[in-house]
């Protein structure tokens, strides 16, 4: 199928509209970059500050290091880490050593923890102490060799690192005290005694596996993707072009989107590492601690979701810190609300401009433009050397102009396809597309539009009801600093509409206020029938809100009801 390009016209000279994607492995960068900016800082974290040079030499210790363990060319290694240095040395000593790296999230139970373990077949993990316990229990039931173990500690200035073990048991009520040998092996003695050297195994970009990133899991089992160094590097190579008013080796990014979720893993890892940029790491997401790390530090780029930029916002101490040094944001994992973009730009004085990705495609296909034309509401047009279209859910075909259908993308960033599970890929890719489940429309100038996930439409009384533009409505309204909005069963419509709504601090909002605020934006058939208050709402450690997670809690009330 050929495919019109309309939004090529509006890309700006300066952007290219097919970028020649490079023949290399993901981790050659970090080699290329050590050897371009051996001085500068790749990292600093709570203010200890690691070099482009040292990531480079630790990454090489820990790939000749689980080489000597028995690690060949196609094994599994999964990380179970938040972002920190050892996050960073970990992805790319595993990729070093000829391993596929396992993403996986540290606030897994045990269950999904066994579960995705057993799946990929990992051989070895590297996650924090306070994480050993719950890896501990699943080894036996898991294909599991190795455990490295490594510390929040490990990776402090002093005098932090002397502190934080203190902090760590008023915390956690326990520290481990583990020995290096056996199965069991510390992080900080391979820095300490291995050699910075690794056999090096040719890779090809096209067939090769860098990455296993498991799907959210939010319907049926998590599925893991098969993303290869030309996937990776590509969707980065794009993610550079895309920002090129940025100066390569000039530029510090804010590290709070997590390195486990693919958007973090590109839009801040390998993004940094392949143009020399310093990451400002952060284990975890608090608003205070962001404002003063943004205050302190002045990141220029700072990749988001909409959750953490309305967090920010809200904060009562927002005025008391400085956020003017942030020029560029792209937001992703959920839709952005046109009301929190305008005002984080006149908070910032920067841009904030919506894109649209996922974990099949490395994850990004699309954004607005940051310093030329943009839409509200629009996920943008797809980037460098990325086909979109529309296909009609009723015929199948490509839709016409305005036309719900289905989105599918195209382009080098797009998946191998999903780990042991051929039907299931089959399903999804088709000639080349990647059918992305999201209901959406492309307008006259190539500018698309997501209504919803095709499983999250509301069908009530016969109309088709997206919940993503009753929530842009609601999150007009000034008391409300979180909504969501899903379907629940309803004896006469089928479904109705629920709006779970979080209200700003010291903000108040009644149900008859809403509706009325509602009725004058919707379609009568729109409008939420219920609302439902609440202290705040279910979120991925991304900062996306769990619509399905709401969905199954009203299934569980309506089923202890009956």
């Amino acid at each position: 199928m050929t495919v019109k390009r309309p939004w090529l016209s509006h890309y700006p000279d300066e952007l290219p509209k097919d970028i020649e994607i490079d023949r290399k492995a993901l981790q050659d960068y970090l080699e290329s970059s050590a050897e371009e900016f051996p001085e500068k800082h790749a990292v600093d974290f709570l203010g200890k500050k690691l070099t482009f040079k040292e990531i480079y030499r630790q990454s090489l210790k820990l790939a000749g290091y689980l080489q000597e363990l028995g690690l060949e060319k196609g094994d599994r290694a999964a990380i179970m880490l938040p972002n920190c240095p050892q996050a960073v040395i970990a992805y790319y000593g595993i990729l070093f050593a000829g391993g596929i790296v396992v993403q996986t999230n540290p606030l897994y139970t045990e269950r999904e923890l066994e579960y995705q373990l057993k799946d990929s077949g990992s051989l070895f993990i590297i996650t924090l102490d306070m994480l050993y316990p719950r890896v501990s229990k699943v080894k036996a039931l898991t294909s599991l060799k190795h455990v490295i173990v490594t510390g929040i500690k490990d990776y402090l200035p002093f005098p932090k690192n002397i502190l934080y073990p203190f902090v760590q048991r008023k915390d956690n009520k326990v520290v481990l005290k583990l020995n290096h040998g056996g199965n069991t092996h510390l992080f900080s003695t391979i820095m300490r005694t291995a050699k910075a050297e690794a056999k090096r195994y040719p890779v090809d970009p096209a067939e090769d596996i860098a990455l296993l990133q498991y799907t959210g899991g939010t319907t049926g089992f998590p599925k893991g993707v098969m993303l290869t160094h030309e996937n990776l590097v590509s969707n980065t190579q794009m993610c550079s072009s895309w920002m090129y008013r940025c100066k390569r080796g000039e530029e510090t990014v804010l590290g709070v989107l997590p390195f486990f979720h693919v958007y973090g893993m590109t839009a801040v890892m390998n993004l940094s590492i392949m143009q020399g940029f310093k990451m400002v790491l952060l284990p975890r997401f608090q608003a205070l601690d962001t404002l003063k790390a943004i205050d302190k530090l002045k990141p220029t780029l700072f990749p988001g979701a909409p959750t953490i930029y309305i967090a920010l916002l809200n904060h009562p101490d927002l005025n008391k810190y400085d956020i003017s040094s942030v020029k560029s944001c792209i937001s992703g994992s959920a839709p952005l609300p046109a009301e929190v973009q305008e005002q984080f730009e006149r908070a910032t004085g920067g841009k904030l401009v919506e894109g649209y990705g996922l974990s099949e495609a490395s994850p990004v296909t699309h954004a607005n433009f940051l310093w030329e034309k943009r839409k509200k509401g629009s996920i943008g047009v797809p980037w460098p050397n990325t086909d979109a279209a529309i296909f009609s859910m009723e015929t199948g075909q490509e839709a016409e102009l305005h036309e719900l259908g289905e989105l599918a993308v195209k382009g080098p960033q797009v998946m191998k396809g999903y780990w042991n599970r051929p039907e299931e890929t089959e399903a999804v890719l088709k000639d080349g597309w990647l059918f992305t489940g999201d209901i959406g429309y492309m307008d006259e100038e190539g500018y698309f539009y997501i209504a919803d996930r095709k499983k999250d439409m509301i069908i009530a009384g016969g109309f088709n009801i997206y919940p993503r533009e009753v929530e842009e409505v609601l999150y007009e309204h000034e008391s409300i600093q979180e909504a969501v909005v899903a379907g629940v069963p309803d004896p006469y419509r089928g479904e109705t509409v629920k709006a779970y709504i979080v209200l700003k601090e010291g903000m108040t909002a009644g149900e008859e206020e809403l509706n009325a605020f509602a009725r004058k934006h919707l379609a009568a058939y729109k409008v939420p029938r219920i609302y439902e208050f609440r202290e705040e709402l279910p979120k991925t450690a991304v900062g996306k809100i769990l619509r399905r997670a709401l969905v199954e809690e009203e299934k569980e009330r309506l089923k202890d009801a009956n």
